[in-house]
């Protein structure tokens, strides 16, 4: 039962048919893993938190560094240096003290993921290079959680939920992580400020529907979206029956770590 507070905090929530005082109790008692605490990330945490979501864990190995400030709003000059998991923390804490918050200050590899990701409901992938995304896109599909997918670069920004065997994973569009140093990092090719925020809300939106269970999925479609030009395109996606994890004979059945380059990354 939401107290007297929860009831006026959450009541623009509640006044929605599609969410009302149930719905905001499915959010309190639900557990998000957000794997990355930059550009993405800080939208996607501050607006779940924000809407109620009781138990987030956030996973993030990176310290804040000044160029993160331009991007990362849930960071602040004052916490240059400290660990971006502890500063998001921080601030969730000041915005609602309904959530809690677990940290991981840890980037995600297939040692641990699979210990961590099986306690939460669904994982929103908000880290920015290709080793992460598949090891836990390839997680989600053995543990059967929703993964929430965004990524950006330059003026450019991709959205989809994956959820096999209702429709298609990460790997049924990319099979393969591209060649080292073949496609640009953010810190390489830059990335237009407000764009994380843009794709991190739509991942965030995205979440809380599936949550709710409300409204259309980004489900079997790939969000395409161009921030230069403020154009919008919506791909339709298909399961790839022979994709390596979620496919009818599918090679991956285990986490492994011979299968993923280990990496250090700089978040979105």
């Amino acid at each position: 039962m939401l107290n007297s507070e929860q009831i006026f905090r959450y009541s623009r929530h509640i006044l929605l048919p599609e969410i009302g005082g149930r719905g905001q109790e499915i959010l309190l008692g639900s557990k998000v893993l957000i794997i990355g605490a930059g550009g993405l990330g800080s939208p996607t945490i501050q607006y779940l938190a924000a809407a109620g979501v009781g138990n987030i864990g956030v996973m993030d190995g990176d310290k804040v560094d000044l160029s993160n400030l331009q991007r990362q709003l849930i960071h602040t000059t004052a916490d240059i240096g400290k660990m971006k998991v502890d500063s998001a923390r921080e601030k969730i804490s000041l915005l609602n003290p309904d959530v809690s918050i677990r940290t991981y200050p840890y980037a995600a590899n297939a040692e641990n993921i699979g210990q961590i990701l099986p306690e939460y409901d669904v994982v929103i992938d908000c880290c920015d290079n290709f080793p992460t995304r598949y090891v836990v896109n390839d997680a989600a599909v053995l543990f059967n959680k929703p993964y929430f997918y965004g990524g950006v670069l330059r003026f450019d920004g991709h959205a989809a939920v994956f959820y096999p065997p209702n429709g298609p994973c990460y790997r049924c569009i990319f099979p393969e992580a591209p060649p080292p140093g073949s496609v640009p990092s953010c810190q390489e090719a830059g990335v237009f400020s407000v764009l994380p925020g843009i794709i991190g809300l739509i991942q965030a939106a995205e979440a809380l529907k599936w949550l709710l269970g409300t409204g259309k999925p980004l489900l079997g479609r790939l969000l395409i979206f161009d921030a230069h030009d403020m154009e919008f395109r919506d791909i339709k996606i298909n399961r790839r029956l022979s994709c390596e994890v979620c496919g009818d004979n599918p090679v991956i059945t285990k986490l492994s770590a011979e299968n993923y380059e280990v990496v250090s990354c700089e978040d979105e």
